[in-house]
């Protein structure tokens, strides 16, 4: 009688066994699911807005009018003041295609602004997350893997930088280049440009994330495989990619969502300041200083967004805890 073979067992890959881990902490499944639903309610702003409301949410449009119960009601309605001086602009409807959310002052259609509103955001936080990620990369790797001069003037460079308030930081550069515009050799970015707001916080966050990147890199510089390849010749350039790199991107996935959610602050303080995204395009700060002048009339034109910031900078957060928590080999080896 012939013997059984053995059964191959299947090695588990680290990012396998992390997805995995990842997929076993049940808040930070929540915050996926919620950050999608976000994203996909956003890019289904065109459909809402031309298909839904039928309306368009960048032109003012006082004497506009919805149906509602069968009935022309107008958009722009008379105050219940006692001179009854002025219009309000309408409230919540709870139809979708009826001003949803209400409108604003100028009539446009604040559900249909929320979402496009989110597509800006939305997209100006993540990409300006993906810049800050890659340039505190490059900063941390080399102060942290070259050491010597290197280290310090980059380090010193980013505590000048992290010595001014970020908003200050960033309001300051807003201002410049919202006023003039950037010229870049013969390219002009215009001040409606979103390249400049995912620029300036990009830069404004960088020292924030280089610091822990370069504290990752200082230890795995005395770690013994990396003394190991030095002892044997390995040249500083593989080290740097196979031995270094390999093991910070781990602390740069952890960091991206956490660095995302402080973008998203910054980008609507500055949107509310109108030093971000500029008119007649939306952002959820832009939408905030839109209701301003209506908070104890028609609250909700600045509610929803307000609200639209909470729960995507908590499920940020929520995300970068758990995704800590999967990439953390100690506790992926405890769960196993």
């Amino acid at each position: 009688m012939s013997a059984a073979l053995p059964v191959p067992v299947r090695v588990q890959g680290p990012w396998e066994a992390a997805l995995r881990a990842l997929l076993r902490i049940p808040s930070a499944v929540a915050s996926l699911a919620v950050l999608l639903l976000l994203v996909l309610l956003s890019l289904s702003a065109p459909f809402y807005a031309h298909d839904v409301a039928h309306t368009d949410p960048f032109e003012s449009d006082v004497a506009a009018t919805v149906t509602l119960h069968g009935e022309e009601v107008p958009v722009m309605q008379p105050n219940h003041n006692r001179l009854h001086l002025g219009l309000t602009p309408i409230g919540p409807t709870w139809h979708a295609d009826a001003d949803l959310l209400g409108a604003d002052s100028q009539g446009r259609d604040v559900a249909a602004r929320l979402l496009y509103g989110g597509r800006n955001s939305l997209l100006i936080s993540a990409a300006a997350s993906v810049l800050c990620i890659v340039l505190a990369a490059l900063v941390g790797i080399c102060a942290g893997f070259f050491g010597g001069i290197v280290d310090v003037v980059l380090s010193r460079l980013m505590d000048i930088m992290w010595a001014i308030p970020v908003y200050l930081f960033a309001i300051s550069l807003s201002i410049v280049t919202v006023s003039q515009g950037l010229q870049l050799g013969p390219f002009t970015i215009r001040s409606d440009n979103l390249l400049l707001p995912i620029a300036i916080i990009a830069l404004v966050y960088v020292p924030y994330a280089a610091r822990p990147i370069r504290g990752r890199v200082l230890s795995l510089r005395q770690a013994e495989f990396v003394l190991a390849a030095r002892c044997l010749g390995v040249p500083r350039a593989r080290i740097l990619l196979r031995d270094i790199l390999p093991n910070v991107s781990t602390t740069l996935i952890v960091l991206a969502p956490l660095v995302m959610a402080l973008a998203l602050l910054a980008e609507s303080a500055l949107s509310f300041l109108s030093i971000g995204v500029q008119a007649p395009a939306a952002s959820w700060g832009t939408i905030i200083e839109d209701g301003q002048g209506l908070i104890y009339t028609r609250p909700a034109v600045a509610i929803a967004p307000g609200l639209a910031i909470v729960v995507t900078v908590l499920a940020l957060n929520v995300l970068g805890d758990g995704l800590r928590d999967a990439l953390d080999v100690r506790e992926t080896g405890r769960r196993g």
